[in-house]
């Protein structure tokens, strides 16, 4: 009798436990239902038309690759070093060839001089995408192996462009991030200065004064 009474409470437990789990699946299943999952929304396709003109739009020279034609000619540069924050300066001479390039899309620099005792070359580009409204420059030079890309815009009113970036330290081989300001003075002159970050904290490492010749 306490065996079949014993049973008989076992197959109790085990009903009710199923009613639970299969209510608990009903409501699931229903929560589930009840959340409607949105679809994206597929853009509409362009005409071939309208994709030429987009197109069209993208590769024509604009307001700012006039701007950068503007520099076109020979600049004489002075530029100061900073090692370290509130280090002792350093200092250099170098002179820069500006031309347009690919049809006027494009301003490339050709830099020449003398750094640290030793002869210097830096190869500059700079570009506008009409797409994205941004520029967009790069900077290689005989003094490493690797490349600076840096990305931002320009403000009119303040006739500064700023760019930001990263590069890589030959001392730990890690990223750290840089910022270039390029300041439009006047026709003949301008500013460029550059910030690196040491222990985390930003400071100016370059600055460089350029008169055009």
């Amino acid at each position: 009798m306490k065996n079949f009474c014993l049973v008989l409470s076992m197959l109790v437990i085990f009903f009710i436990s199923c009613k639970k789990e299969v209510k608990s699946e009903m409501e699931s299943g229903t929560m589930a239902d009840s959340i409607k999952i949105k679809e994206p929304i597929a853009e509409e396709p362009l005409d071939s038309a309208t994709q030429m003109k987009l197109w069209e739009a993208y590769a024509t020279p604009g307001n700012a690759h006039k701007l950068m034609a503007d520099e076109t000619g020979t600049w004489k540069c002075d530029m100061t070093f900073w090692e370290e924050p509130n280090g002792k300066p350093s200092y250099a001479t170098s002179t820069a060839n500006v031309k347009m390039i690919l049809g006027g899309r494009y301003q490339e620099t050709k830099y020449t001089g003398t750094m640290m005792g030793e002869p210097f070359e830096g190869i500059g580009t700079l570009a506008f995408n009409n797409a994205s409204k941004e520029y967009t420059t790069t900077f290689i030079d005989n003094m490493g192996t690797g490349m600076m890309v840096a990305t931002g815009k320009y403000d009119e009113k303040t006739k500064i462009a700023e760019l930001k970036g990263e590069m890589v330290s030959p001392l730990n081989g890690k990223k750290t991030p840089y910022r270039e300001v390029y300041t439009f003075v006047d026709p003949n002159n301008r500013k460029m200065e550059m910030y690196d970050t040491k222990d985390g904290k930003e400071y100016k490492s370059m600055e460089i004064t350029m008169t055009k010749e």
